[in-house]
């Protein structure tokens, strides 16, 4: 276990595939579904990274992706790593005003980050070719499709502290989401930080997480600090949260997880659907921390959660 004194993304995730640790998916009855450990995502990352290289995008290109908790998307998020390129996670159709709107709002996000190329998986990719109608983005595709790239010849390029780890969307509640740029220093300190005083994580330690991966809580707080941490984490999927929400406390409970974040209304929605549970149905002995962040904090709801 080291305590994420790395200087990139890129040595974190070097470090973390000589274990045994990983991200694990469950489905929406908080069934095992599929797994991705750090080595293989590492393995994946770095081939993905030499045929985006090898299809002519250069260090520092934009790629845009729709950010669904799936194996895909965090493989194109540290594969633009090894390539250079810079990840831009594009929000996942929820409760935006519908299909129209949330089109508008991709094109913009893409247009404003200058994307040279998106991704999105086989049940998104209309949305995603229909946003990038006018817009310079010469390679849309879906993952299945950028993997079917011919491999590049060339050395992927050297990443440093200073280079920019990925582009973050607001989420626009107050205006149009703004993006800004990460660089692989400021992760590393912001994950830092967590790791040794805001959570103290340590061996052992067991994430489990229902985020959405474009936000901070999600992207930093629990996909890019496990790999800092060489922490297992396992996912529940945002919209199978929304449609079940005691399957974030299923997982928790049958897979011992030790740290968990959420908003105060995810709590909410769980005492709520609690009224027709039993006491004895979860086990939450081994949570040792219980995150909230996002919106207001409520004591009323904590106390009774």
């Amino acid at each position: 276990f080291r305590s994420a004194d790395f200087r990139t993304v890129i040595e974190a995730l070097d470090y973390a595939a000589a274990g045994e640790t990983g991200f694990c998916f469950y489905d929406s009855r908080g069934s095992f579904a599929n797994s991705l450990p750090f080595s293989e995502l590492r393995a994946r990352c770095v081939d993905l990274a030499r045929r985006l290289t090898g299809a002519g995008l250069k260090k520092g290109d934009r790629v845009a992706m729709i950010a669904e908790t799936s194996s895909d998307f965090l493989i194109f998020f540290f594969g633009c790593q090894y390539a250079g390129l810079i990840p831009v996670p594009l929000p996942y159709p929820m409760h935006l005003g519908g299909k129209d709107a949330y089109v508008g709002q991709l094109s913009r996000m893409m247009q404003s980050a200058r994307a040279a190329a998106a991704v999105a998986s086989a049940d998104l990719i209309g949305y995603l070719r229909e946003a990038a109608l006018g817009l310079q983005t010469p390679m849309v595709g879906t993952p299945e499709d950028f993997y079917r790239l011919p491999l590049g010849e060339a050395n992927l390029p050297r990443i440093t502290e200073d280079d920019i780890c990925y582009i973050q969307y607001s989420s626009g509640s107050t205006r149009f989401p703004h993006g800004v740029s990460a660089s692989h220093r400021s992760v590393s300190a912001n994950v830092r930080g967590i790791i040794r005083h805001g959570v103290q994580i340590r061996a052992g330690d067991r994430c489990t997480s229902w985020l959405p991966l474009y936000h901070d809580m999600g992207l930093v707080g629990c996909c890019l600090t496990p790999v800092f941490a060489q922490m297992s984490t396992d996912y529940v999927s945002t919209p199978d949260f929304a449609r079940r929400p005691l399957v974030w406390l299923k997982v928790l409970s049958e897979n011992g997880g030790t740290i968990s974040f959420s908003p105060t209304f995810g709590y909410d929605v769980c005492l709520r659907r609690a009224a027709r549970a039993r006491a004895d149905d979860f086990d939450l002995s081994k949570w040792r921390v219980a995150g909230i962040g996002g919106e207001m904090v409520r004591a009323d709801i904590l106390e009774r959660f």
